[in-house]
């Protein structure tokens, strides 16, 4: 039995990591298709061996969601915590995804995790929780925002007596650039953060024991079914943050591109902070496109997007309380 519900979680867990890639493969590629930068699919191709290349660049995420947010719970129960903690997030991954909701798979995850452990008496690590979800939440559309905003003043300052025709150009081949370091940042956070409850579901059967190095097979199997979920592609996500929250040319594309993978290396391998690569290159995209003029965003549609932001992970720990309810009425 404790096999079969390691087996089972492991295998959750895979799903969700693909369904965060097609959930979120828009956040890499969104901007360099809506440019006409790249096709869609060479985009997606693209983006899908990146994802599995940033997912061996680093651990320090992993070990921040193995080991800082929540308690390992132990035994039967502990592998229920783990499995409804999953369910919540794919369930509020698929709702999102249904409505073309760019929300943040990596918040339904930790709202997922927090959820199942208050339910199932489990240890949350609050101040893990503020100092490594909560702030970075807040803090990193922030810098985004900023960051985006002052990228594309700098690049329209540098080339302002440039020819449009070959600025443009230059700039839609420099976005194939600027789009794989997006997704290999993608890969590095997000990879990693299945790994994280995969290395936690090891540790509750006794495979692995606590701070060990994660396993090659598990570094492997998150990082192909994040390219594959990648590869799968989420158009409607995609439509969402490429054209409507505002119409970009190739020299934005490449400011959001290049702000949003900066900030998500530098979060990953500064802080080990598992940052939102939604909400990051969201707001890369809102500052740049006020470069232009404030309402040349469409705030209607970032005011809906934000609203998400805050729902994520309440609504996600919803799910996840009522799911370990149900797996320990049936089968603990």
């Amino acid at each position: 039995m404790d096999t079969f519900a390691l087996v089972v979680t492991i295998g959750v867990a895979l799903f969700f990591t693909y369904t965060n890639g097609f959930h979120d493969s828009a956040n890499a590629i969104a901007t360099s298709v809506s440019t006409r930068a790249l096709t869609p699919r060479a985009a997606l191709a693209m983006a899908a061996v990146m994802n599995l290349a940033g997912a061996f660049m680093g651990s320090g995420v992993a070990k921040t969601v193995s080991e800082g947010v929540i308690q390992t719970p132990e035994g039967s129960k502990g592998m229920g915590i783990l499995f409804a903690a999953l369910v919540g997030a794919i369930v509020w991954n698929l709702i999102t995804w249904y409505f073309g909701l760019p929300s943040s798979s990596s918040h339904a995850l930790f709202g997922g995790m927090v959820g199942a452990a208050l339910a199932g008496s489990t240890t949350v690590y609050w101040h893990g929780v503020v100092d490594k979800i909560v702030i970075p939440m807040f803090v990193s559309p922030v810098i985004g925002l900023l960051a985006g905003y002052l990228v594309m003043t700098a690049i329209m300052w540098i080339f302002r007596r440039a020819n449009p025709h070959k600025a443009k150009r230059g700039f839609r081949i420099a976005q194939t650039v600027s789009a794989a370091g997006m997704a290999l940042g993608h890969g590095l956070q997000d990879a990693q953060k299945t790994m994280g409850i995969v290395v936690m579901a090891l540790v509750i059967a006794d495979v692995e024991d606590y701070g060990d190095p994660i396993p090659v097979w598990v570094k492997l199997a998150c990082a192909l079914m994040l390219s594959a979920g990648t590869y799968a592609g989420g158009w409607r996500i995609m439509r969402t943050l490429g054209r409507k929250i505002i119409e970009l040319d190739p020299p934005q594309g490449f400011a959001a591109e290049t702000t949003g993978a900066s900030i998500m290396f530098g979060s990953a391998f500064l802080f080990h902070a598992p940052i939102s690569t939604t909400h990051v290159i969201t707001s890369a995209i809102m500052g740049v496109g006020a470069t232009k003029r404030v309402n040349a965003v469409r705030w209607g549609v970032a005011k809906n997007i934000i609203m998400g932001w805050f729902i994520t992970m309440p609504a996600a720990a919803v799910v996840a309380a009522v799911s370990f309810w149900i797996v320990n009425l049936a089968f603990l």
